[in-house]
């Protein structure tokens, strides 16, 4: 299903009380710390979980986050209500959604103080297809506690939908976890957020494919990686544990194979950044790419997330992806102004928008999105941490 988020409507989630978002199909969250970056890319993960056929479901996407009292905002007041509405489309300009979801809760305040769905509606190009709760809900409350987008026998004709959210993939990419992987090697945290799965990722893809992508990859670190040759992807003879080794230029000709433990922080990140890129077709949010890399490669973060999409298919939109990030460097180097989406933390909670007119004049004038955008999420006073003893 190619389409993309293009509006988000938040109310009373976590840092937004109240926020109505525009998408596209590269979108860069900026804010200070603790503004709701991280927690406006959790909305779709949270989507992710509701929609997941195999182990899914609203109830398990509350308890991940601490239930319904940690989620809803503190900006709430009187409202206990929380809400997201999404609408999707085939290109941001279209005036009427492909798809619109929305999905409404709030504890029954009474008894089990269970949390019940107070409002699911799903509309396809302008027609309703689903409204709750309906007669059932009424004679059978307990359903409330279940969405229909989770289940199969009820999401037939939205199952799209379903597919779509269940595919989002979210990355914050922790080197140390594939560097010690033998030492941790614990249970995988669901969907793997972390990295600690890519290698098993990469050993479970068909050959043609892998051999495909790691050849990408090697041509990006041969740019990137100073004195980076060759990689290739092997298994432990006496373990079967799948490795990625890497060869390095050096007085040797046949310099020593190196394996993930070994290589920086930054290499690991990155292959993990162009493996994802690669890997599937839903949405991809993208926590800090930019930590442990030179910030001359963080400058072609932009470049490098269009260029591998746009290789992988002909065609617009392939994938969607939302980044949160901090660099000066990468959102310096975006091309569209209007992809950036900045949080401004408020007394009635966060803000989310789009360069206002002035700011797309200053950009249009020659600074870059970086220069105009980013001192706007310097904390209010920062330079009196100098004063700290």
């Amino acid at each position: 299903m190619a389409v993309l988020i293009t509006r988000l409507i938040l109310k009373n989630w976590r840092n937004f009380r109240d926020a109505d978002i525009s998408l596209s199909a590269r979108s860069y969250v900026i804010g200070a710390n603790a503004a709701g970056k991280s927690n406006l890319l959790d909305v779709f993960r949270f989507l992710r979980t509701i929609a997941q056929a195999d182990g899914g479901g609203l109830q398990k996407a509350l308890k991940e986050r601490g239930n319904l009292a940690k989620l809803r905002s503190l900006h709430a007041r009187r409202d206990p209500e929380v809400s997201i509405e999404v609408e999707l489309s085939d290109d941001p300009g279209d005036t009427v959604p492909r798809w619109r979801y929305a999905l409404a809760f709030k504890s029954e305040g009474k008894g089990q103080q269970r949390v019940l769905i107070t409002r699911e509606e799903v509309f396809r190009d302008g027609k309703r297809v689903l409204q709750r709760p309906d007669r059932g809900d009424d004679l059978d409350p307990v359903r409330l506690t279940q969405t229909h987008l989770e289940q199969i026998n009820n999401n037939a004709e939205f199952r799209g939908l379903a597919e779509f959210f269940s595919a989002t993939t979210y990355l914050h990419l922790v080197p140390q976890l594939l560097k010690h992987s033998d030492e941790i090697a614990g249970r995988l945290v669901e969907s793997d957020p972390f990295g600690q799965g890519l290698l098993q990722r990469i050993a479970r893809t068909p050959a043609k494919t892998q051999a495909a992508r790691l050849e990408r990859i090697r041509k990006a670190l041969e740019v990137a990686v100073p004195q980076f040759s060759e990689m290739r992807f092997s298994k432990d003879e006496a373990t079967g544990a799948p490795h990625l080794e890497a060869r390095f230029r050096h007085w040797r000709e046949h310099g020593a194979w190196q394996r993930e433990d070994q290589f920086s922080d930054g290499t690991l990140r990155l292959i993990g950044l162009l493996w994802s890129l690669q890997e599937g077709d839903g949405m991809l949010l993208l926590e800090e790419p930019e930590l442990s890399l030179n910030d001359a490669i963080v400058e072609y973060i932009p470049l490098m997330i269009d260029r591998v999409l746009r290789g992988r298919k002909k065609g617009a939109f392939l994938r969607q992806v939302v980044v949160s990030t901090h660099s000066d460097n990468l959102i310096g180097a975006v091309q569209d102004p209007s992809s950036v989406l900045l949080l401004e933390p408020g007394a009635n909670g966060s803000v989310a928008r789009a360069p206002d007119r002035a700011e797309l004049d200053a950009m249009e004038g020659g600074l870059n999105p970086a220069e105009v955008l980013l001192p706007k999420t310097r904390p209010t006073g920062v330079e009196q941490m100098g004063l700290f003893v």
